[in-house]
């Protein structure tokens, strides 16, 4: 497995660290974004964000971005990438996977969709039907995608079961998870649960809405304390699985990485609190040759934050971007 040189900034070297503090100080506000709603087939809606800017790259690309669990066009990383696009003069569009877009002028407030479901770390329908919506308004343009974490799974996910595409250029993806229940089985330590209730704080309020509600076991819900507990009250039942070890094993990208065609850049931090170390070797096992995996001794999940106090440099973000950019020249 190929190192990448990162060098995380003196005063945030912890994994912990790297992951919380962009949340933190970084703002969610960057770009200017322009919203549409487009109609689902099967009568919802999806929130697509824009970036609200003219294009001025020599040969213009369309970034695609992911976000991860619970995140949004608002999320710091995602504000992070479209800056980056942005000051290259590319197009860039962010997927709001269902019930996770903002309100734009509180971005921290949920928009509910119409649905009885919402989303999950398999679900590459609502991307697929995304990107060929895009691909089919403008048949010229080249496409790439971005995906973090839980988008990161979806994209890879998506490559998968698409082998012959020829809609997604290149893709970059950033401290995916790969196995499922491997990842919700170390979450389950004492350090995981402080970003599990996190989580589950918001995902049991949207199991809580009246059309929701009443397909599920909500005492199960309640009492829930660790991601395969809601998965197995919540995700499953919602999402069309039998339980939690059948929404893993069907969802998890480490299944179709070997069928993957398009060029990917893959990137992960060894000391990634959500992810066991033993995952990004088994990964690198089954993955195709197109996949270019990148990891870095230190960076946490979705952190790698270098550079001074003053002024610092957000390299996973940077790097993708960059990359992307060559890789569909």
């Amino acid at each position: 497995m190929s190192s990448s040189e990162f060098s995380p900034a003196w005063f945030i070297r912890g994994p912990h660290a790297q992951t919380i503090w962009g949340r933190v100080v970084r703002p969610r506000q960057q770009v200017p974004l322009r919203r549409e709603a487009i109609e689902t087939p099967d009568g919802d809606e999806l929130i697509l964000d824009h970036l609200d800017e003219p294009v001025t790259a020599t040969v213009p690309l369309h970034f695609v971005l992911l976000h991860g669990l619970e995140g949004s066009s608002y999320s710091v990383y995602i504000q992070g990438v479209l800056a980056e696009v942005r000051r290259r003069g590319h197009a860039a569009t962010v997927l709001n996977f269902r019930s996770c877009a903002r309100d734009p002028k509180h971005v921290h407030r949920m928009l509910p969709n119409r649905r009885p479901r919402f989303y999950h770390s398999g679900e590459t329908g609502d991307f697929d039907f995304a990107i060929r919506t895009l691909a089919s308004r403008s048949p010229q343009t080249r496409f790439v995608a971005f995906g973090a974490s839980l988008g990161g799974n979806v994209l890879l996910k998506w490559l998968g079961e698409h082998p012959d595409q020829k809609l997604v250029t290149a893709a970059a993806t950033l401290s995916v998870p790969y196995d499922l229940g491997a990842g919700g089985r170390f979450l389950e330590s004492p350090i995981g649960s402080f970003y599990v209730g996190g989580f589950l704080r918001t995902l049991k309020k949207k199991t809580s809405r009246p059309d929701i509600a009443p397909l599920i076991d909500q005492e199960r819900v309640r009492r829930s304390r660790t991601f395969r507990e809601f998965d197995e009250s919540a995700t499953g039942p919602l999402h069309g699985f039998s339980g939690a070890d059948d929404y893993y094993e069907r969802s998890s990208s480490i299944r179709f990485l070997d069928r993957i065609t398009t060029p990917v850049l893959a990137l992960n931090a060894e000391d990634d609190p959500f992810l066991p170390p033993e995952v990004l070797p088994r990964a690198k096992a089954v993955a195709s040759p197109a996949i270019d995996f990148r990891t870095t001794r230190r960076g946490g999940h979705v952190g790698f934050i270098g550079g001074h106090a003053w002024r610092p440099e957000y390299w996973a973000e940077a790097l993708a971007v960059r990359w992307l950019t060559e890789a569909a020249r």
